[in-house]
Formats: C-alpha cells, sequence, structure tokens
C-alpha cells in the first residue's frame, strides 16, 4: 500500500509543501525491500503483491480496505498483508501517515520457518492463499511492531545485510507466529467456480499486452460477460481491470529493471502511452517510474 509526489522524495519532509515522500531500499541479499514513507495526498489503487508485506504506522492514521473490511491504522499499529492480498490505501486525517513498510519474498519467509519445498519456492499456490497466512490485515502488537522497527532500521543500514536479514527474519517468524496460521494448499481442491476464475486469471496473465475485452474473459470462464465481473471480483478481491492493470505494473518493473526506456516499457506493457504507465505506476507503487528504479539501482 503506498504513495505520494514522487517529485519531493526525500528522507524527510523538508516543508509543509513537501510533506509526501518515499524512499525505496532493496536488501542487497536479495528478497527483501524496504519502503519509507508519508503521504497526505495520494490513494493507492487497490492492487496486491507478490510478497508478504509487512509494516508498521509511524505517524497519523492510515485507512484501507482490505478482506471485506474497512480498516484504520495509528502509530504503532502493525499491517500484516499475505501475498496476492488485495488492498488500497489512503490518509485517515488531514495530516497524512507515516509508515515503514517490508516486501518479503514468500520463498525466503517459508525458508526462515522451515516449511519443506521452501528451497523450490512453492510459497503459496496460484488459488492466491500463501500456506504461511496472516490471521488478520491489521494488529496491536507494541512487541512485534518494535522488532518490525528493529528490521526496518537495519535494512535501512548500509553495508549490513547480513544485519538486515537477521532482523528481518527474526520479525517475521514472531509476527507469523503469534499472529499466523497454516492452512493446506489448496491447488488439489479447487471447486469448479474457482477453476474458472484461474483461467481468467492465467489469461490476464498471459495478454498483459493485449486491449482485452470482457467477452475474451467470459469466453475463457464459460460465463457471461454480466456474471464475469462479479466472479472474478469475488474470487481475488479485484475487479479484472484492476488486476490486469495490477500484472502490466508488475512486468514494466521488471522490463525497467533490464534498462528499458519508460515509453518502451510502456508500450510492451499494454499501456496506452507512457503517461498512463505513470498513472498507473504511481497509483501502486507510490512513486513514478524512473524515481523508483533510481531508488532500486541506488540500493
Amino acid at each position: 500500500m503506498h504513495a505520494g509526489d514522487p517529485n519531493s522524495s526525500s528522507s524527510s519532509p523538508a516543508s509543509p509543501s513537501q510533506r509526501d515522500w518515499a524512499e525505496i531500499r532493496p536488501l542487497a541479499s536479495g528478497g527483501v525491500t524496504l519502503l519509507n514513507a508519508h503521504f497526505t495526498q495520494h490513494r493507492f489503487e487497490r492492487h496486491s503483491h507478490e510478497t508478504y508485506s509487512i509494516g508498521v504506522t509511524r505517524s497519523g492514521v492510515q485507512t484501507f480496505a482490505c478482506r471485506g473490511a474497512r480498516h484504520a491504522s495509528l502509530a504503532g499499529d502493525v499491517i500484516l498483508f499475505n501475498p496476492d492480498e488485495p488492498h488500497d490505501g489512503s490518509r485517515g486525517t488531514e495530516a497524512g501517515f507515516g509508515y515503514s513498510m517490508l516486501y518479503v519474498d514468500a520463498a525466503l519467509v517459508h525458508a526462515w520457518m522451515g516449511d519443506r519445498g521452501a528451497a523450490g519456492g512453492g510459497a503459496h499456490d496460484r488459488s492466491g492463499m500463501a500456506t504461511r497466512y496472516f490471521k488478520a490485515p491489521l494488529v496491536h502488537d507494541p512487541q512485534g511492531a518494535l522488532l518490525l522497527q528493529q528490521a526496518v532500521a537495519a535494512v535501512a543500514e548500509r553495508q549490513e545485510s547480513l544485519h538486515g536479514e537477521e532482523r528481518t527474519a527474526a520479525a517475521v517468524q514472531a509476527l507469523l507466529g503469534r499472529h499466523g496460521e497454516v492452512r493446506v494448499d489448496w491447488a488439489q481442491s479447487l471447486d469448479a467456480g474457482r477453476q474458472r476464475m484461474a483461467l481468467v486469471r492465467e489469461y490476464l496473465d498471459a495478454h498483459f499486452a493485449d486491449d482485452v475485452t470482457v467477452q475474451a474473459l467470459a469466453t475463457q470462464a464459460g460465463l457471461s460477460r454480466a456474471h464475469l465481473t462479479r466472479a472474478f471480483t469475488a474470487t481475488y478481491g479485484m475487479a479484472p481491470h484492476a488486476y490486469l492493470n495490477m500484472v502490466r505494473v508488475r512486468q514494466a518493473q521488471g522490463a525497467l529493471r533490464q534498462g528499458g526506456a519508460v515509453a518502451d516499457v510502456a508500450a510492451a506493457c499494454g499501456f496506452a502511452d507512457q503517461s498512463h504507465l505513470t498513472r498507473r505506476f504511481k497509483g501502486q507503487v507510490g512513486m513514478a517510474p524512473g524515481r523508483w528504479l533510481s531508488h532500486m539501482q541506488a540500493g
């Protein structure tokens, strides 16, 4: 969850007109990315992450919709999103909110928890349900928040990847121990309705660069156009167009890191033009593509 004015990103807000800022730092050893941010105006589009997203609110009130309810996170509260769990995000008061978020690869989480099959990357199945699953997206846990703040500080240190990974592992293990559960892999037990929606999602994953129509998706699912959108939203927590935009942004992130020019990446990933990519990218990531890339490369 997360965003603001990408042109005012800095380590701290310098003036009332520069209260929106965001910084991203990937851990050099991989698998963990830190976001520190403060936002007053930006509203995040509905989206999800392939990673576990574990954060702490530092100041103000941030609100988000997740699992069919609206939540308000106050200073010291801990946010716990599972892989592929849809959510949005915005301020709860005019003062905005500050927070830190750690995005942790699912395979790494499962390795820390000693789960079998973690080395092979089998951290969560394509039904969207992680085998290690946080039971609630928001908790008040002062001890967990402290561990998370220590992990954030460690990941932010230069030349201290070992310390950053150790602290992050400790925080994740504690939070999953207190607020998590293990769920069976649903891959072998999908009902017919969910199987149809899985086909739709696979189609969107494969055709992200196309101008996808509702009729094409309905044909994949064997449903009417009217029923398709309702069924997909009920299954995955976001409408097909929101899911498609999310896939396009993820594809764009990968292409940018491989050296693609923003305009070329926009065209290759199904966006109408560069400005279309920038709007969707900011809506999900919190900053414009060029600024995001510079943060990732500087990490």
